[in-house]
C-alpha cells in the first residue's frame, strides 16, 4: 500500500523518468500532476475539492499576472533587432576596430554578444546570429576552430544573464521579487563574466598567438573617424534603447510590461534606422515619421499611467506607429523581418503559457501530498550548512538543465525550493537580498549547462549553422575552456555574494528595541469646562 510519505519521491522520480523519455514537458507535467492527484483522492490523502485550486491558480498565474505580460514584448523586441542587421553592422565595425590586436575578432564577438544579450533575449537567436555572421570571417583570418566555436557559443549564452533577460523576468515572478532588483543584482556578474572571457582571450594571445591572430592590414577597410562613426552608430542607438527600457523600470517610472512595450516600439524604430531601403531619399519622410511616432509612443507610455488624456494620446500614437509599419512592410525584406518577429513571439509566449499550466498542475498536487515538507527536510539536512545547500542545488540544477529549458526549471523547481532558499540564505545576506542572490546564481549556473557536451543546447544551435568543415568534436572541445570559466563564475557568485548585492538597497541596520521617540511638550491654554456663557 502506498503511504503519504512515498508520494513526493514517486512524483519526483516520475518527473525525471518522463523527461528522459523525451515527451513534451508541459504535457508531461500536467499528466503527472492529474494522475497523482486522482491517485491521492483514491487513497484518501485529500478529496476532489482540493483539485479545484488548480484552475484558480492557472487563471491567477496567467490572466492576472501583469509581470508575465512583459514576456511577449521583450521577445518581439529581441526578434526584430536580431533580424534587422544590427548585429552584422556591430560585428563588422567592432572587428575592424579591434582587428590590429591579437584576438581582436574574439573581443568583438564578446562585446557585441554582451550588447546583443541585452536586446535579443534568447540563446538560440543569439548563437545562430553570431555564428552566421562571425564564423566564416574568423575562419578566413586563421583563427583556431575550437576557439571560434567556444567563443561563439559562450558569448551567445550571455543573453541569459544580461538585463533585460527573459530569464530574470521569470525568476523575479516565481521568486516574488521585483524585476528591477533582479536586474540590479545581475549587472555585477554580467560585467565580471565579460572580463573573464576577455581575460582568457588575452592570455591565449600571449600563450598561443597563432590561435587568435590579428586581422591583416589590407583587410581593414575603415580607419580613423569613419570607423569610430560606424561603431558609435551601432552602439549608441542600442544603448539608448537599453537605457530607456531598463532605466524607466529601475527608477519606477514604468512597470516591466510598460518597459517591454517601449522596447518593442524602440525595436521597430531601430529596425527602420538600420534598413538600407528606408534610408534612401524617397523613404526619408516615412523614416522620420516612424522615428517621431515611436518617440511619441514611448513618451505617451510614460505619461499615460494616471491620465485618461495621455492614455488616449498613447492609443493614437501607437496606431500611428502601426500604420507607418504597415506602409513600411510593403518593402519585402522588412515585411519578412516583422513577420518572423511575430511568429517567434507567438511561439515562445505559447510555450511559456503551456509550461505554466503544466507546472501548476504538478506543483499543486506535489504540495498537497506534503512534497514541500519532504523537500525541505532533505535539503536542510545536507551536510555543510548554507554552503552544502548551495553546492547541492547548483549541481542539481546544472544536470537538470541538460534536459529542461530555463522556463521549465523556473516554473517547476523554483516554487519548490524558493521558501527553503529564503530560510537558509537569509542569515548570510539578509531577507531582502537572499532570493535575489539565489536567482542570479541559478542564472549563471544555467549558462554553463548550455555549453556542456553532449547536451548543451548552444552546441546544438552552433552545429546546425556551422559549415561541414567544422567537426562536431571541435565544437565540443572548443566549449570546454569556456565551461571552466563559467564554473569559476558560479564559484565567485557563491563565495562573494557582494557581486550580486552591491547595487541593491541596503536595509537599515537599526535595533528597534533601542529606538526612542521623543514628543515635545506643548503648553496648551486651559480649557473651560463650565456651563456655557453667562446668563443675561
Amino acid at each position: 500500500m502506498i503511504s503519504l510519505e512515498m508520494m513526493p519521491p514517486l512524483m519526483f522520480g516520475g518527473l525525471i523518468l518522463a523527461m528522459l523519455i523525451g515527451f513534451p514537458v508541459a504535457f508531461t507535467l500536467a499528466a503527472l500532476g492529474l494522475s497523482f492527484g486522482f491517485l491521492s483522492i483514491y487513497l484518501g490523502f485529500f478529496d476532489l475539492n482540493f483539485l479545484q485550486a488548480i484552475p484558480g491558480r492557472i487563471f491567477g498565474s496567467v490572466l492576472s499576472n501583469e509581470l508575465l505580460l512583459a514576456i511577449p514584448f521583450f521577445t518581439f523586441m529581441g526578434s526584430v533587432l536580431e533580424r534587422c542587421g544590427l548585429a552584422e553592422d556591430m560585428l563588422d565595425s567592432m572587428g575592424q576596430l579591434f582587428g590590429p590586436v591579437r584576438g581582436g575578432l574574439g573581443y568583438s564577438v564578446i562585446i557585441v554578444g554582451f550588447i546583443l544579450g541585452a536586446i535579443t533575449g534568447t540563446v538560440a537567436a543569439q548563437v545562430i546570429a553570431m555564428a552566421l555572421i562571425s564564423l566564416p570571417v574568423m575562419m578566413r583570418y586563421g583563427y583556431n576552430v575550437r576557439y571560434i566555436t567556444g567563443v561563439l557559443a559562450a558569448s551567445g549564452t550571455i543573453t541569459q544573464l544580461v538585463p533585460p533577460s527573459l530569464v530574470l523576468i521569470v525568476m523575479a515572478d516565481q521568486l516574488g521579487k521585483s524585476v528591477g532588483d533582479m536586474y540590479l543584482g545581475a549587472w555585477g556578474p554580467s560585467i565580471l563574466q565579460i572580463a573573464l572571457f576577455a581575460g582568457y582571450t588575452f592570455l591565449l594571445g600571449i600563450v598561443k598567438p597563432d590561435h587568435v591572430p590579428a586581422v591583416p592590414k589590407e583587410a581593414r577597410t575603415l580607419t580613423g573617424w569613419p570607423l569610430w562613426k560606424k561603431c558609435l552608430m551601432g552602439i549608441i542607438p542600442s544603448a539608448v534603447l537599453i537605457f530607456v527600457v531598463l532605466g524607466t523600470m529601475m527608477l519606477g517610472l514604468a512597470t516591466p510590461t510598460e518597459a517591454g512595450a517601449m522596447g518593442a516600439i524602440g525595436a521597430i524604430v531601430l529596425a527602420a534606422i538600420h534598413h538600407k531601403e528606408l534610408s534612401k531619399p524617397g523613404h526619408r519622410m516615412m523614416l522620420i515619421g516612424i522615428i517621431a511616432a515611436g518617440i511619441g509612443a514611448i513618451i505617451a507610455i510614460l505619461l499615460s499611467r494616471d491620465s485618461l488624456f495621455f492614455k488616449l494620446a498613447f492609443a493614437v500614437v501607437y496606431i500611428a506607429v502601426i500604420w507607418l509599419c504597415l506602409e513600411a512592410v510593403k518593402i519585402p525584406d522588412l515585411r519578412d523581418l516583422i513577420k518572423q518577429g511575430y511568429e517567434s513571439t507567438m511561439r515562445i509566449s505559447t510555450m511559456v503559457v503551456f509550461i505554466l499550466i503544466g507546472s501548476t498542475c504538478f506543483s499543486v498536487v506535489f504540495l498537497g501530498v506534503s512534497g514541500g515538507v519532504w523537500l525541505e527536510h532533505h535539503l536542510t539536512s545536507i551536510p555543510g550548512g548554507v554552503w552544502g545547500f548551495l553546492i547541492f542545488i547548483n549541481v542539481f540544477i546544472f544536470f537538470l538543465a541538460f534536459f529542461l529549458d530555463f522556463f521549465e526549471i523556473a516554473f517547476i523547481i523554483l516554487p519548490m525550493v524558493a521558501p527553503i532558499a529564503q530560510k537558509v540564505l537569509t542569515p548570510v545576506v539578509g531577507a531582502d537580498a537572499a532570493l535575489i542572490w539565489f536567482g542570479v546564481m541559478l542564472c549563471v549556473n544555467m549558462q554553463t549547462s548550455f555549453l556542456h557536451p553532449p547536451f548543451g543546447f548552444a552546441l546544438f544551435y552552433l552545429r546546425g549553422v556551422a559549415p561541414r568543415e567544422v567537426k562536431s568534436s571541435d565544437i565540443y572541445w572548443g566549449a570546454v575552456p569556456w565551461i571552466f570559466l563559467q564554473l569559476i563564475m558560479v564559484a565567485l557568485v557563491i563565495a562573494f555574494p557582494i557581486t550580486v548585492t552591491a547595487l541593491l538597497d541596503k536595509p537599515i541596520d537599526v535595533d528597534l528595541s533601542k529606538v526612542k521617540i521623543e514628543v515635545p511638550q506643548i503648553e496648551l491654554p486651559p480649557i473651560d469646562f463650565g456651563q456655557g456663557p453667562p446668563k443675561q
